[in-house]
């Protein structure tokens, strides 16, 4: 199975990158199922229904986010109708929506699950004590298993690596929207990359306004931040999993900047 994740994508200019690249991207990594986190995707704060039509619209499978999910009240009518879209698992019992899934396209079928971390983020139930309850569950009838791991802290996320090794076939954090450089196999079997990366406006501040986060840490007054415009760029990773034992076979960063890329 070849999957395709794309990291955090941020406001109008990140959708246009995914939706720019998308054709390429298939054309060269030729994806059975295609995931993205979308918890910025409206104006840079959770996401809207109609954008979560046009990512599947344009051939993505499965959407996770983070902990902006709640951010746009749109969520909340659609979020108990949509199988395909999940938010973190480690909210409490009662929480709108779905914390797991299973997408299935091309023929094959790919379990994801979204958690998000505690280490410098509102206070949740512990990702560790739930992965271990729903990836086990899953592991009874499925073999290919994504986590996204939405978390802060680069320690929480590469322990939740080492925690999942041989469990989960991917294990790929998001939120920090900066791609990390350790991309690697563990030795069980998990694919493992700390940070995806973004999708959005390359020359702002994490996808903001240069002005207004410059202006925010030389204050400390409250600012409002806006999704900057301009130039994207689009990060993400890709892996072939093997369909008999559903480990990482290969994996391979990604990372596209407007008007300085070819796709092989």
């Amino acid at each position: 199975m070849n999957v395709l994740f794309i990291g955090d994508i941020v406001g109008s200019v990140g959708r246009k990158a995914l939706r720019t690249t998308l054709p390429s991207l298939k054309s060269k990594y030729n994806p059975h199922i295609i995931i993205v986190n979308g918890e910025n995707s409206a104006a840079g704060r959770g996401i809207t229904q109609s954008i979560a039509r046009e990512f599947f619209d344009w051939g993505v499978h499965g959407i996770t986010m983070g902990n902006h999910t709640w951010d746009n009240k749109d969520i909340f009518d659609f979020i108990d109708h949509e199988p395909r879209m999940i938010r973190p698992a480690n909210f409490p019992p009662g929480t709108p929506g779905l914390g797991y899934t299973v997408v299935k396209a091309n023929g094959k079928e790919l379990a994801i699950v979204n958690l998000q971390g505690r280490t410098f983020l509102p206070a949740i139930d512990c990702p560790f004590r739930v992965s271990d309850e729903i990836v086990d569950e899953l592991r009874k009838k499925h073999k290919h298993i994504l986590v996204d791991f939405h978390a802060e802290a680069t320690s929480e996320k590469i322990a939740m690596g080492w925690h999942l090794d041989g469990r989960a076939s991917i294990v790929v954090g998001t939120h920090t929207h900066v791609q990390s450089n350790d991309d690697r196999i563990l030795p069980n079997g998990t694919a493992y990359l700390t940070d995806a990366g973004m999708v959005g406006p390359r020359d702002g501040v994490l996808g903001m306004e240069q002005d207004a986060v410059l202006r925010k840490f030389k204050t400390q007054l409250p600012v409002r931040f806006q999704v900057d415009e301009g130039k994207w760029h689009l990060h993400g990773l890709f892996v072939k999993l093997d369909d008999v034992t559903g480990k990482a076979m290969k994996m391979e960063k990604i990372r596209i900047l407007e008007d300085d890329w070819i796709m092989d």
